[in-house]
């Protein structure tokens, strides 16, 4: 008995210090530190609205579990479309071109008829979208400091704030993707 309390005694410790390095923010190499700290929490989210969907297939990604509900591949859609949205006003200082606001259109703005012009696509689709729009993201941050970070873009917004909206809103959804989930039929 004695060699079994110390045996998972060991184990214990042996894999806390692994936990606690799961479990903390720190600066992504490469950036400013506060940046650096924005990148690596916004990346963790990332990561994790990723490895919750990569497996999906098309019915999942397209579930609607009401007619009011947005299926998974639309949520994410609508992540990206705001991640692409303040990245090119607080990254490249405009507007999304006529283009670009075609494009990302349905996405931007969640509700009406959103859910049914959003399917029919893979997860992967969603994904490898959102990597082209992070790697975008990810250069452009690059490029900026922790002043820059802290300065205002309008009065009572920084940019910071902007970025830290960008990181909530993902978590925001993060949860709505796992109720869609547990709503689908097993």
């Amino acid at each position: 008995m004695k060699f079994y309390k110390v045996f998972l005694l060991s184990l214990f410790l042996g894999v806390l210090p692994q936990l606690n390095a799961q479990y903390q923010v720190t600066p992504t190499e490469g950036y400013s530190p506060q940046i650096g700290m924005m990148v690596n929490m916004l990346e963790d989210i990332k990561n994790r609205i990723s490895e919750m969907t990569r497996n999906l297939d098309q019915s999942q990604t397209d579930y609607l579990f009401d007619k009011k509900a947005n299926s998974i591949g639309a949520i994410i859609m609508h992540i990206i479309a705001i991640e692409d949205y303040t990245r090119v006003e607080t990254l490249e200082a405009r507007q999304w071109d006529e283009e670009e606001a075609i494009f990302w259109s349905s996405a931007s703005d969640l509700g009406g008829d959103t859910p049914k012009s959003l399917q029919g696509k893979p997860i992967q689709h969603y994904l490898d979208l959102w990597d082209e729009v992070r790697a975008k993201t990810l250069e452009g941050l690059k490029q900026k400091d922790d002043t820059w970070f802290a300065s205002d873009i309008d009065e009572g917004m920084n940019y910071h704030w902007a970025w830290f909206h960008v990181m909530e809103h993902a978590a925001s959804h993060m949860g709505q993707i796992s109720l869609v989930k547990n709503r689908m039929p097993k």
